[in-house]
């Protein structure tokens, strides 16, 4: 492999590490997690707590552990003799393969309805003949498409999670206005009731895992 290699091979790592941050938030479940995470870090009242450190952490960790097969999957197509990664036509062919896993995971966990529209609309916004026509497996419609259907997951979900601390958070207002509290702030009496109910029920592990198991 002679220098111009090198540096080509350079260029693209340091390319694809820059877009990596990206890449971890648009097409993986990092979206949905980290949402419905801080929705009902929100519905508890520790607006603070856990960290946004932890929380972040905690979404990637699980976006990593959902797209595993993906990757792995991607690796082993890409890791064939027959690519030497000496030409552009390689990393082409490469790139190619690992996108088919991609392909594969956004598009069942795509909303048919949602991806229906991008294909349909890339004709009036990519209006003229430079237009490309653009395929329901194509990721230039597949990204958004499965973004926004994991944004609206991601609120179907934080709207019942919240129901019961709402709810709650009424009782606990009620109560004290019919005793003559009122110049308790509700949300100190109503906030250990919540902690102790998301622990009773063991709450992180069951939002954990139904997470997890979405993407089955």
């Amino acid at each position: 492999m002679n220098p111009s290699d090198n540096l080509f091979a350079i260029l693209l790592f340091v390319a694809g590490m820059s877009f990596l941050p990206l890449i971890a938030v648009t097409v993986t479940g990092f979206a949905k997690i980290s949402i419905v995470i801080f929705i009902v870090r929100n519905a508890l009242g520790i607006q603070q707590l856990p960290p946004n450190i932890i929380v972040y952490g905690l979404s990637l960790i699980l976006s990593v552990y959902i797209a595993m097969p993906v990757m792995n999957t991607a690796y082993t197509a890409v890791r064939d003799a027959r690519l030497t990664y000496k030409t552009f036509s390689d990393y082409e062919e490469a790139g190619s393969r690992a996108s088919k896993p991609l392909e594969t995971f956004l598009r069942k966990h795509t909303d048919p309805a949602k991806l229906t529209f991008f294909v349909q609309s890339t004709g009036k916004i990519w209006a003229g003949d430079r237009a490309p026509p653009l395929a329901e497996n194509s990721l230039a419609v597949l990204v958004p498409a499965f973004l926004l259907t994991e944004l609206t997951k991601a609120f179907e979900i934080g709207f019942l999670l919240y129901l019961p601390f709402m709810a709650i958070d009424i009782i606990v207002t009620t109560v004290l206005v019919a005793l003559g509290l009122m110049m308790i702030p509700p949300n100190t009496i109503a906030t250990p009731f919540k902690l102790l109910l998301f622990t009773f029920v063991d709450g992180w592990t069951k939002i954990v895992q139904g997470l997890v198991l979405s993407y089955i």
